[in-house]
């Protein structure tokens, strides 16, 4: 039993050495992009689906009307859903600087309220390229003249761009900062591969007419979250190869991370139930398979208390974990300008182990709060 237990720790082991390996080769294959600086000419549509964002929205808002890009060719949509506090009010004090704000009145309950709310302003847009944000982000004033110029020079049919917490006020934020940059670079290895699977819907552009070829969020409507990583993947199936990942620091998008435990658990499960609706299983299984090899490190932790050579295995795993997390995420927070978020990661590698384990248990089962609604 220690031979066979032995022999499948070292190959999950190896397994995630591959992984580590496919994504820093991918982040690294990502080079300095082509981006037109001036003589626009694409209509964008910039949207926001909302809900009671009454404290930081106008701080949205207002980085978006600060914005470089010509105004003429900007247009900005935000989707009030369902706020019960003074978010729709807010929104409407814009409408003299030319923000449109939209109120979803579903009669029904549904169960992915921000896909409607996103479909609705698309169908009430007048641009060419739909720029999505959410609305409590915040961005520098030369964040959509970077999408949209990246566009206009490469021409893909849609771009993930980088997204980033900042302002954090405890080490918990700061741990969550470094994995969230690890998950940004995840997906964008992921392109930088040819292999486009998963992204960040705060700091995501595509074509309008694209979001109708692929049928739109038709097929993953069902479940809350996904409006993102899924609708990628769609595009990624009828147009492999024309996804492009925007590695440019002006294009980082800022938003906040979560100040409690259980609402950074509530925020991870969600973001994993959408791994049920992946059309690549190759992901699927990839995703098991380092779900299996973090299970493994605890289990070897465990069975080391009985006796050293599994204790042995544990720790060795544990020091290749450190190098490659050195090896990702050294060259990653050097581009956002966060290298001291590294000094946290000896502390979050143990953590990671319990949580990954834990949450691609609960990810997949039943519901989870989501806005103030219970959803699945």
């Amino acid at each position: 039993m220690t031979v066979i237990l032995s022999t499948v720790s070292l190959l999950l082991t190896g397994l995630f050495i591959c992984v580590l390996a496919f994504i820093i080769i991918g982040w690294n294959a990502i080079r300095r992009p082509r981006i037109k600086f001036s003589g626009f000419t694409t209509r964008v549509t910039v949207m926001i689906a909302a809900r009671n964002e009454e404290e930081s929205i106008h701080l949205t808002i207002n980085d978006i009307l600060a914005q470089d890009y010509p105004r003429h060719l900007t247009e900005i949509i935000i989707v009030d859903d369902h706020s019960t506090d003074r978010t729709s009010e807010i929104i409407a004090g814009y409408a003299d600087r030319g923000v449109k704000l939209l109120q979803l009145n579903e009669d029904k309950p549904l169960n992915s309220y921000k896909k409607k709310a996103i479909a609705e302003a698309i169908k009430l847009s007048n641009g060419e390229l739909m720029v999505a944000t959410d609305a409590d982000c915040r961005m520098g004033s030369k964040w959509l003249s970077s999408v949209v110029g990246y566009y206009e020079e490469e021409h893909p049919l849609m771009i993930s761009s980088p997204v980033s917490y900042f302002e954090e006020k405890s080490v918990f934020e700061r741990m969550q900062s470094l994995e969230f940059l690890s998950l940004i670079a995840t997906g964008a290895a992921f392109i930088g591969n040819g292999h486009a699977s998963t992204c960040n819907g705060a700091n995501l552009a595509y074509r309008k007419d694209v979001f109708y070829e692929v049928g739109g969020f038709k097929g993953i409507d069902d479940l809350a979250s996904g409006d993102d990583e899924l609708l990628l993947q769609k595009v990624a199936a009828k147009y492999p190869g024309r996804i492009g990942f925007l590695k440019w620091y002006d294009a980082i998008v800022y938003t906040h991370a979560k100040h409690n435990l259980q609402s950074f658990m509530q925020q991870r499960r969600r973001w994993a139930s959408k791994s049920v609706k992946y059309k690549d299983k190759k992901v699927v299984a990839l995703v098991i398979g380092l779900w299996l090899f973090n299970l493994s490190v605890l289990v070897n932790l465990l069975l080391g208390i009985y006796d050293i050579h599994f204790l042995k295995i544990s720790a060795l795993q544990y020091l290749i974990v450190i190098l490659a997390g050195v090896a990702l995420l050294l060259p990653v927070t050097v581009f956002f300008r966060r290298k001291l978020l590294m000094w946290v990661l000896p502390i979050f590698i143990p953590l990671y182990f319990v949580y990954f384990v834990y949450i691609g248990v609960l990810g997949n089962k039943g519901k989870y709060v989501w806005k103030g609604r219970l959803v699945n």
